[in-house]
């Protein structure tokens, strides 16, 4: 939800606040940075869509999906403008009309000297 008196961040592809429902199965998923499955880096757009894929990989393996994610937090390697419009097309492309609540945090580096962009993410599985 974007409650009254807050800035409607939808379309940067999030959402101010969201609430879980009770009983509802809550997941972490560690952070996840742009390397491929043979741990190759490519540049900020391509890490920034492998790390979505790899999100998703873990979401899948855990049995959600997307849609379950409540709350990520994205860390961008010496972020600006143009990265902000990547990561905001990126977000709304794997998100089409759901908007988890996000964090966007520019950092001047992350665990290697390779990465460049990571992101984690908390969903909520409802119970079937």
């Amino acid at each position: 939800m974007n409650p009254p008196g807050l800035n409607d961040p939808s379309d940067y592809g999030y959402t101010q606040a969201v609430v879980v429902p009770s009983g509802a199965k809550l997941v972490y998923i560690a952070g996840q940075g742009g390397a491929d499955e043979n741990g190759k880096y490519g540049n900020f757009a391509t890490q920034l869509k492998q790390a979505f894929a790899n999100l998703r990989t873990a979401l899948t393996a855990v049995g959600a999906t997307p849609e379950d994610v409540v709350k990520i937090t994205i860390l961008s390697v010496n972020h600006n403008e143009e990265k902000l419009r990547l990561i905001s097309a990126q977000r709304k492309s794997f998100w089409l009309n759901h908007k988890p609540a996000s964090t966007l945090i520019p950092v001047p580096r992350l665990a290697s000297d390779e990465m460049l962009f990571e992101i984690d993410a908390v969903a909520v599985i409802p119970n079937s």
